[in-house]
């Protein structure tokens, strides 16, 4: 390891609007968007929100600030803006997905930025930089952490490297040198928490940590901003992150072409709300459906083949194959594949659908296995093999990819739709005037008169 805790300060502390490539600063712009109709939605229909708001009212932390939640008709302090932006984007598991580091980058990073922009004063486009900054840290964090041996200590990468990209964000608002960001790491290195145990019993625990990932990084950077000693080497050091997080440590992944190759460009979005190592499937279901006009009663057996981390999040039958909380539906291999065979699609009110007769009994039908194919040379591990057995006989596809990767993303119309259709419900016609704001903001010289539109 070699001064990757700096190096990455350096980074944020130097780089500048007209540095990033036009390609990543727009791609920025959708990808903020996306997240803000996850949060919006949320913000009405995410069933830990009003726990969220009864715990920030006990605590009297829902008085005061000028910061916005967006979908929410008040406004509030940053650091709690930033947690519920961050908990409410993360609610739906409906945002974008980074598949080499297998975390959620928008969920801790736009909310921090957002909130730290309305509090200086800052501009579109000192806070597209910001999300970028952002992105890059926690993206290449979560590739140095190695997700599978991370996942396998029990982490949630979002929340561990997230809480750095952050406080990168926050601190790149906030104009601070790299001494100060170093400083803002190292207390991020104190901060960085979050735990897989919400999968035991479909927890809220996945989207608070999130959040709280979201408010950290602005803690952190507000204090390394007032001077506060935090600790040098956070991420390399002896008890830094990848000594203490993980048992297959690449440090080089930190920092390998900073700079010059944006991990930002490597994000994908989501065309299902569930966790993405179910989509490649979902997307196999639903083409195998359509082509072999399928259905439930003619089905026998549906095997599922994914990489081991789909396995440990979606694939354990003796807990997953009824669930019966929306966090057990999005972390089920079994009803999202169930949802979606018996239907051909699965969308947010699908839900809806927790303890249908007709859907446990398909879920019934589905193994889902380990896949040794899935291991091997694969880029990343969001792929999926599908065997349907019928009557008729055996039809079998494999995705190395789900839809929505860089090689699939979306054009402009379905990203745009795909907002409107969680956010309208909500903001109604302000809807609209939010995405246009949203997918121009380096027009905005005051970062705040683009979010005001997403209150509700």
């Amino acid at each position: 390891m070699a001064d990757e805790t700096a190096t990455l300060a350096a980074f944020v502390a130097d780089l500048k609007f007209d540095d990033i490539p036009l390609d990543v600063r727009e791609r920025a712009k959708v990808l903020t968007l996306d997240f803000l109709g996850s949060a919006i939605r949320a913000r009405r229909d995410a069933e830990s929100t009003p726990s969220l708001l009864r715990m920030l009212e006990a605590l009297a932390l829902d008085a005061g600030g000028e910061s916005t939640v967006f979908g929410d008709a008040k406004t509030w302090t940053p650091a709690v803006a930033a947690l519920l932006n961050g908990a409410l984007g993360h609610s739906l598991d409906f945002d974008d997905t980074h598949a080499d580091s297998s975390l959620h980058p928008s969920a801790p990073v736009v909310p921090a930025a957002f909130a730290v922009g309305e509090l200086v004063g800052a501009s579109g486009r000192e806070v597209l930089t910001a999300i970028v900054a952002g992105y890059e840290v926690c993206c290449r964090l979560g590739q140095a952490l190695d997700p599978t041996s991370h996942y396998a200590r029990g982490f949630h990468p979002t929340a561990t490297a997230g809480t750095y990209g952050a406080a990168a964000a926050a601190a790149k608002l906030f104009g601070l040198s790299k001494q100060r960001i170093v400083a803002a790491f190292g207390v991020s290195g104190s901060q960085a928490a979050g735990s897989l145990q919400f999968l035991v019993n479909g927890a809220w625990n996945k989207r608070y940590q999130v959040g709280a990932a979201a408010m950290n990084g602005v803690i952190a950077a507000t204090l390394a901003r007032n001077d506060f000693v935090g600790a040098v080497e956070a991420v390399e050091g002896k008890h830094g992150l990848l000594v203490g997080y993980t048992d297959n440590a690449h440090p080089d992944k930190a920092i390998a072409g900073l700079g010059k190759i944006y991990e930002t460009m490597k994000i994908g979005v989501k065309p299902y709300p569930s966790c993405r190592y179910t989509h490649a499937a979902l997307d196999a279901l639903i083409a195998m459906r359509r082509e072999h006009n399928l259905t439930p009663d003619q089905i026998r057996r549906v095997e599922i083949g994914l990489h081991r981390n789909g396995i440990t999040l979606t694939g354990d039958a003796a807990t997953k194959r009824h669930p019966t909380s929306v966090v057990g539906g999005q972390f089920s291999m079994f009803f999202t594949g169930a949802v979606a065979l018996d239907q051909g699609r699965f969308g947010w009110d699908d839900y809806d659908r927790l303890g249908d007769a007709a859907v446990d009994a398909l879920a019934d039908k589905f193994d889902v296995v380990q896949d040794e194919f899935l291991e091997i040379g694969r880029k990343h591990p969001f792929g999926a093999r599908v065997r349907i057995t019928t009557d008729e006989g055996v039809h079998e596809r494999v995705h190395d990819d789900p839809s929505g990767e860089p090689n699939s993303f979306p054009d402009a119309r379905a990203m745009a739709q795909k907002f409107l259709t969680l956010a309208r419900p909500v903001l109604n016609g302000r809807a609209d005037q939010l995405a246009d704001a949203i997918l121009s903001l380096e027009r905005f010289d005051r970062v705040e008169k683009a979010t005001q539109l997403g209150r509700q």
